[in-house]
């Protein structure tokens, strides 16, 4: 079976990627809605994300054992349904209880769907293309997210609570049903025990422990800086009521170009981590723009901009390099690892951030997250893969 960019797996794969994250973005703003206007107050709206995320990244550090055990689509189809079926079940009640109870559902399911997803773009396609088939996972991911981020509350208006649940039950589903025809290559029968130790006394799965840690680290900075941007936007400039859906809005945007330039730079150059310094430099410079915000709106759509590129740069050339040291073997941990330092530094941009802004201002937070990614730029360039 071939395994190009323009298989049917690897486009299979796509397409129900699309349909799992529609789903997860288009609730994303409209849970702590729900959650708040049910009597829950501003904490219960966070702590319905918080809780979805803290489920996620759980999940994550079991996957790379299921994925041994059972294999990729099956992983990927059960984390499909349990992001969509318990989803309709949110609109019985807003009480604060049952929506956690959902949302570590959902937050388990998504935390499978991520990792499988992931590793299995490097499953179908060559190691040669691996730049541009994580690039266009990118956009599967991406434009889902840039389409129903910035509408969810609107399509609550036109679908009330219970339309846009029952829409976002349907579409990971869906995305399950589609998995259930990907079909990978066919593995070799790994070596006996016996035969492989002449010519190496190490088991397999101590490769997992020597992924490089550049791509960790950049991917952790750069995740922490984009959800410090998408999360305290709208609290930097709260006047400008064009200009931040438009950072937001650009952020995304930014990524998902980010990771196509990266995507096919990588290929060419068949040097994957090398653009890691890159990226995280350019969100540096993205945080000064955000920055100067006050002084000027503007500045906060650039400076988004910018971010949200050195992120995409960061996201796809992380990817690249851990898949090339895991090795086939482990392509799931090397998932796995991308994935947590995405999920944590998404959450930890929210609340580290946020501690700080509180008794110090946006100006020390982001400054203080400026400053760790200018500290972070020659050390992953000296450890990248």
């Amino acid at each position: 079976m071939p395994r190009s960019l323009s298989s049917l797996p690897f486009r299979l794969l796509l397409a129900a990627t699309a349909l799992a994250f529609g789903g997860y973005a288009l609730l994303l703003p409209v849970v702590p809605l729900w959650v708040s206007r049910g009597g829950s107050g501003e904490f219960g709206a966070g702590l319905s994300t918080g809780v979805l995320m803290a489920a996620t990244v759980a999940t994550q550090l079991l996957v790379p054992a299921m994925l041994r055990r059972v294999g990729h689509r099956p992983v990927l189809v059960v984390g499909s349904l349990l992001l969509g079926l318990p989803t309709p079940l949110l609109a019985l009640t807003a009480d604060l209880g049952p929506v956690l109870a959902i949302s570590t559902v959902r937050g388990i399911g998504f935390g499978l769907a991520t990792v499988a997803g992931s590793a299995l773009v490097a499953e179908l396609v060559e190691p040669s293309a691996h730049g541009r088939a994580s690039a266009r996972y990118g956009y599967a991911v991406g434009l889902p997210q840039l389409l129903f981020l910035p509408a969810g509350v609107a399509v609550v208006d036109a679908l009330e609570f219970t339309g846009v649940f029952l829409l976002a039950g349907i579409t990971p589903v869906a995305g399950a049903l589609v998995v259930a025809f990907v079909r990978g290559p066919r593995r070799a029968p790994a070596p006996r025990r016996d035969d492989a130790v002449p010519h190496t006394r190490e088991h397999p799965r101590e490769h997992r422990r020597r992924l490089p840690a550049a791509p960790v680290l950049a991917m952790l900075g750069c995740s922490t800086a984009q959800g410090g941007v998408i999360t305290f936007a709208p609290l930097v400039a709260p006047g400008a009521t064009v200009a931040v859906p438009a950072a937001l809005f650009a952020t995304a945007l930014g990524a998902l170009l980010g990771r196509g330039v990266a995507g096919t730079l990588t290929d060419r150059s068949g040097r994957p981590g090398a653009l890691l310094p890159v990226g995280t430099a350019c969100a540096t410079v993205g945080l000064l723009g955000v920055l100067a915000a006050p002084y000027a709106s503007v500045l906060l759509v650039v400076g988004a901009a910018v971010v949200g590129a050195g992120f995409g740069l960061v996201q796809n050339d992380a990817m690249v390099a851990l898949f090339a040291a895991a090795g086939p073997l482990h392509y799931g941990a090397a998932s796995a690892a991308w994935n947590i330092a995405y999920d944590a530094g998404t959450g930890l941009g929210a609340t580290g951030l946020g501690a700080i802004a509180e008794p110090f201002g946006f100006a020390a937070a982001f400054g203080t997250t400026a400053a760790v990614l200018l500290l972070l730029t020659p050390t992953v360039r000296r450890r990248r893969a």
